[in-house]
């Protein structure tokens, strides 16, 4: 089973946010927790958030009935996507004006358990093998 998570419209730039996105990618939750935990990047407050918000769910599409503990969950897919610019001016000498652009971006966490549910039910090891 599989839980996705978003935040939109992080005041940090993508750029910022991708260097902690790579730190964790294809990690198993609670290793993942533990690096966000101890990093001094302000972008591992971000992703907190959101990883924790990503295993909310996951136990909320099992009814409540399965811990996130027990299941063993992998950051199944991650990434950080630029969002929109806020365009500000600053005065500058000689009567011109400098632009400032604030950036933002967007984060996306797919987490996934990687010991089977009881619902999901166990799938056949062995290959079909095709008769000619």
């Amino acid at each position: 089973m599989e839980a996705t998570a978003s935040l939109n419209s992080i005041p940090m730039s993508v750029r910022k946010m991708r260097l902690v996105v790579d730190l964790i990618r294809g990690k198993r939750v609670g290793e993942a927790l533990g690096i966000l935990e101890y990093s001094k990047q302000e972008a591992a407050i971000w992703l907190r958030k959101n990883l924790l918000s990503a295993i909310a769910n996951w136990e909320y599409k099992t009814d409540g009935l399965e811990s996130a503990d027990e299941y063993d969950l992998v950051i199944n897919e991650i990434f950080a996507d630029a969002g929109a610019q806020i365009k500000r001016f600053r005065p500058a000498p000689h009567g011109r004006a400098h632009r400032i652009r604030k950036h933002s971006c967007h984060i996306t966490i797919k987490v996934s358990n990687s010991v089977p549910l009881p619902s999901e039910g166990v799938e056949a090891s062995e290959p079909e093998t095709v008769q000619e």
